[in-house]
């Protein structure tokens, strides 16, 4: 188990800045994920914890180790890569092995870890193979066996299943949530540019942006109260609707006049005093739903995506409004070029200072 403290981290190559004053506590037994845009810095700055990138200023303390300038191998990590680095000529057992005999562990300890690795990553059976025999999904739990096998404080993950096939994704996705189950107390650190593997395995996730942190929270706490236009389009699929607009009524319930011609009434308070504001509405594509009266906006269906469950309409674009999704349950295949209208509830309306970008608060 280990406590990370990361206090005022930048990176800079040059005059180029790519990380700047990163601020964060990980609690032991979390497991943390890093997501954002490409580019972002989300895997520079997983390499600065592993020590495989200098660290520009800030520090990071682990187990209230400062730990800056001191070698990768004495930090307690293991870091799982995004391609196998698999030893070719080495079988499961023997790959599993290297570290522990590079450290020249005793014989029965190496084979007893490889063993329990095995159990828990259902490779047992795979230990006699080579790398060359096996599907990438057992690849994958290989090069995690390896970072089992050196019980290191921390885990951490570089975007480990995005070589796999969609199926593989899943299946290993899952594998890895039971491995958390299976480790307790253990601390991982995962990036990954996937929605769903940050949504399904993280404790909490950290959303990361122009060289910054946007927001960290649970999965559920970013994906219901997003503190940014960022955020709230960031996560969540299809993303977020934003229509912009005006306030035309104030108090406990806020009424907001669009730009595309509708209105929205928003459960989020507002003062007499944000009279006449400008903002925009931000609405998840699956909480809209169709009605027959007044809504928030109307506009022809272009684009149907009837994908069995779900029914994926797409909007052209109003004033005001960038694309505008609306996820609706199945059987909605027919409204391809119909005229309809969208609501709401107003529980389900996020209010956005306009030219901000900031939730209303």
């Amino acid at each position: 188990m280990a406590d990370l403290t990361l206090a005022g981290l930048t990176k800079r190559y040059g005059e180029v800045t790519v990380l700047s004053g990163i601020d964060l506590e990980i609690r032991a037994g979390e497991l943390i994920v890093f997501v954002g845009p490409s580019g972002c810095g989300k895997s520079t700055l997983l390499r600065m914890i592993a020590g495989l990138e200098r660290i520009s200023s800030g520090d990071l303390i682990i187990d209230g180790l400062r730990v800056n300038d001191m070698p990768p191998a004495q930090r307690g990590i293991a870091m799982v890569f995004q391609s196998y680095a698999l030893y070719p000529h080495m079988t499961v057992r023997q790959n599993m092995e290297f570290a522990l005999k590079i450290a020249k562990k005793p014989r029965a300890e190496i084979t007893a870890a490889v063993e329990k690795a095995a159990r828990i990553l259902q490779l047992t059976p795979y230990l006699d193979r080579l790398p060359k025999a096996l599907s990438g999904g057992q690849r994958q739990r290989v090069a995690i066996g390896r970072a089992i096998v050196r019980d290191p404080k921390v885990y951490l993950f570089d975007e480990p299943l995005s070589n796999l096939d969609a199926a593989l994704r899943v299946a290993t996705r899952i594998e890895i949530a039971q491995l958390k189950e299976a480790m307790p107390g253990r601390t991982m650190i995962y990036v990954t540019h996937d929605q769903v593997e940050a949504m399904t395995l993280a404790s909490r996730i950290v959303v990361l942006a122009n060289g910054g942190i946007a927001q960290v929270g649970t999965p559920l706490a970013l994906y219901e109260r997003p503190e940014s236009e960022f955020v709230a389009q960031f996560i969540g699929s299809p993303q977020m609707n934003l229509l912009a607009g005006k306030v035309v009524e104030t108090g406990a319930r806020t009424r907001v006049q669009l730009e595309a011609g509708g209105t929205a009434c928003s459960t989020v308070p507002t003062a007499p005093a944000d009279l006449g504001l400008a903002v925009n509405i931000g609405v998840r594509p699956e909480d809209l739903t169709l009605t027959e009266g007044p809504g928030l906006f109307t506009g022809t269906v272009e684009i149907v995506e009837a994908l069995g469950e779900v029914t994926l309409l797409y909007f052209g674009r109003a004033p005001g409004a960038g694309q505008i999704i609306a996820k609706l349950p199945g059987g909605h295949a027919d409204l391809r070029h119909a005229r309809v209208t969208l609501t709401t509830a107003p529980e389900k309306v996020h209010l956005f200072h306009a030219g901000q970008s900031l939730l209303y608060r």
